[in-house]
């Protein structure tokens, strides 16, 4: 049995203002930074074999922060990447939500393209084979994979038989951990969007609930304007130094 633990990257300041796509230079913000090592904190002693990440600095972060006190060595593929957003990417959400391609997005992603982007199948495609290729790696093992929301809740639903069209029902979190086993009768989904708390499911305010936006990525549910103002940089700085990072090609 191979054990895949989905993680998704820290909080940045573009989180519920922009979608930030493969734009270079958005980094982890205090609040993420914090994330990322809590969650390294709460894998304790799992004796994880290799951690593989999206090459966004906002994913080599986090990956950072699980791999350096373990010893572990970053693997950068860049087919566990963000969604192509094409001309959407670094657009405001909230202009988004009146775009016409947006029902599209929405309730049918199986055939609905980004414009001069990919479309959400075949970005689900991409990232369930670099898993399986990934995972046969490192049979009877366990292995991390710091990855988007959007590129998670496809794979999510790819390996419990959800329908694409369907995926937007799925939550993902900032910093969250979903794990699924690999066993001879099949996948099995373990754990979902973990966070190490249930503050997510505290009820919000109503001028607060009326406008908060759950994710970065394109995979919205309702199409209301983000309270938040979009990010005024780029980052907080460099990338974390690590002493092995390599780029896997699978």
């Amino acid at each position: 049995m191979t054990l895949l633990l989905l993680i998704r990257h820290g909080t940045n300041d573009w989180v519920h203002g922009r979608l930030a796509g493969w734009t270079p230079g958005v980094h982890l913000n205090d609040e993420g930074r914090a994330q990322a090592a809590a969650l390294s904190e709460r894998l304790g002693d799992l004796p994880i074999a290799a951690i593989y990440t999206s090459p966004l600095e906002r994913c080599v972060e986090t990956a950072a922060a699980i791999a350096e006190p373990r010893g572990l060595q970053l693997r950068l593929v860049e087919q566990i990447g963000e969604v192509r957003y094409g001309e959407w990417q670094g657009a405001e959400l909230k202009e988004l939500y009146k775009h016409e391609l947006w029902p599209g997005v929405q309730h049918y992603p199986s055939g609905t393209r980004f414009p001069n982007g990919e479309t959400l199948g075949e970005a689900q495609m991409r990232m369930v084979q670099a898993l399986d290729r990934l995972r046969a790696l490192h049979p009877e093992q366990i292995i991390a994979v710091v990855s988007h929301a959007d590129i998670i809740k496809l794979a999510i639903a790819y390996y419990v038989g959800m329908h694409i069209d369907l995926f937007q029902r799925l939550v993902i979190n900032p910093a969250s951990l979903t794990a699924i086993a690999f066993e001879r009768m099949g996948p099995r989904l373990l754990a979902f969007n973990e966070t190490g708390s249930l503050a997510h499911l505290r009820p919000k305010p109503a001028s607060t609930a009326a406008t908060e936006q759950p994710a970065e990525g394109a995979a919205v549910a309702t199409p209301t304007p983000s309270a938040e103002s979009p990010a005024a940089g780029n980052g907080e700085g460099p990338l974390p130094e690590v002493e092995h990072l390599e780029q896997e090609h699978v």
